[in-house]
């Protein structure tokens, strides 16, 4: 009688180690997650550090006159009357100062 408890008791401990390893709910569907939650808290570290810089910009802009105008400098083009606009235009072969590269066909000719 003592063999046939132990037997039993036996095959219910390896289907409850079977159900656990393998089964709904089991360990590797709790390390799936356990890994999309990690994915997850990092997106949102990363966006709500967005979101700060963003909303110190729109806080700048609200409340500072020189943001809204270096923006409008920088983006528009503005310039404000009893300033004089110089704008300096180089040839498009000027642009590089640099030497151009010797020629290596030369080379055991």
């Amino acid at each position: 009688m003592l063999r046939w408890i132990a037997l039993i008791l036996l095959l219910v401990l390896i289907g409850l180690q079977v159900k656990l390893w393998t089964g709904n709910g089991g360990v590797h569907e709790v390390e799936t997650l356990r890994a999309a939650v990690k994915k997850q808290t990092e997106d949102n570290q990363r966006l709500l550090q967005r979101n700060q810089a963003l909303g110190a910009d729109v806080d700048d802009l609200k409340h500072g006159e020189q943001a809204v105008e270096a923006r409008a400098r920088a983006e528009l083009g503005l310039i404000r009357p009893g300033e004089t606009f110089y704008q300096v235009v180089e040839k498009p072969g000027a642009a590089s100062s640099v030497a151009p590269p010797a020629n290596s066909n030369n080379s055991g000719q």
